[in-house]
């Protein structure tokens, strides 16, 4: 089994680029962005990052296929399409040259799409080609190797998109009002999001596992990390203190919840290069709104 270097750095000649790209309206309620990451690198080597908590994303891969694992898991060979749930842990890879097509799938467009719980899925990733849940996007890997345009190629994530929409069940309210709750930073408990939602804490729980993939308790500490990091990634010259959330209590509140989520300490990550992730949420933040996929505002 191939392992986890604990400080690679990427080779000195390696090229890495992520474009973000616009969403027509009619997909914004369902969709974070669509992106495009490209890595060029010399030879066999591979750049190594992690992927921070997040929600769903299909991923459709070209060239040399990256190595991947969700937090402790085995790394393996990522298919080419990939279909990753909504996670609670980082998830590492390693990629070599590659083209890799991605859409980030929010919690509404979880339950327009997909066929199954996102608790299913949650912390997990499959092989989108054989998983008939599927099976309407898997046409996208093709036509994407098709189109030599990148903006071509994100019209064609767009379009296919919104072609599922004509028959997709109506939206699920609750979904909507329960994501913006949670990206609200003021939200401190679960009774808070009970009573702004006007549900009980049991249907709150019941409606969590089924559109986000998780317990609303771990929901509210996964997004309060996720400020705190998100901060990080925009500033990494601050220090942890600065970057913490208010709704900690302490620094080894933090450190405990950055060890939950990331599989490693504060110090640990910071001193990892990210030359992937580094970049890509400066990009995501001035294309989308907000550093990490897992503080995005819904729209609608």
């Amino acid at each position: 089994m191939p392992q986890r270097e604990a400080s690679s750095r990427p080779p000195a000649s390696a090229r890495i680029a992520t474009r973000f790209f616009p969403l027509s309206a009619a997909l914004r309620p369902y969709a974070s962005t669509i992106y495009l990451t490209e890595v060029a690198v010399p030879g066999d080597a591979r750049v190594e990052d992690y992927l921070h908590p997040e929600w769903a994303n299909m991923r459709f891969i070209e060239g040399e296929a990256p190595l991947a694992a969700i937090g402790g898991g085995p790394v393996a060979v990522a298919p080419r399409f990939v279909v990753t749930g909504p996670t609670s842990q980082a998830s590492y890879f390693a990629a070599g040259n590659m083209r890799a097509w991605g859409i980030g799938i929010l919690p509404v467009g979880w339950a327009k799409f997909v066929p199954l719980s996102a608790e299913e899925l949650a912390d997990r990733s499959c092989d989108g080609g054989a998983h008939p849940a599927f099976a309407r996007f898997a046409p996208l890997a093709d036509a994407l190797r098709r189109a030599n345009d990148v903006d071509v190629a994100a019209a064609l994530i767009d379009g296919h998109f919104c072609a599922l929409l004509a028959d997709a069940p109506p939206d699920d309210p609750a979904i909507l009002s329960a994501h913006g709750a949670l990206v609200d930073e003021e939200l401190a408990s679960v009774a808070d999001l009970s009573a702004r939602l006007g549900l009980s804490e049991r249907s709150i729980e019941r409606l969590s596992r089924r559109a986000f993939g998780f317990s609303p308790k771990l929901l509210l500490r996964r997004q309060r990390f996720l400020r705190s990091l998100a901060r990080f990634m925009l500033d990494p010259s601050m220090a942890w203190i600065d970057t913490m959330d208010h709704h900690y209590y302490d620094q080894a509140q933090f450190t405990r919840d950055f060890r939950r989520f990331m599989g490693m300490g504060p110090r640990e990550y910071a001193a990892r290069p990210k030359p992937i992730l580094g970049a890509a949420a400066v990009a995501r933040a001035a294309a989308a709104g907000a550093a990490v996929q897992g503080l995005h505002k819904p729209a609608g």
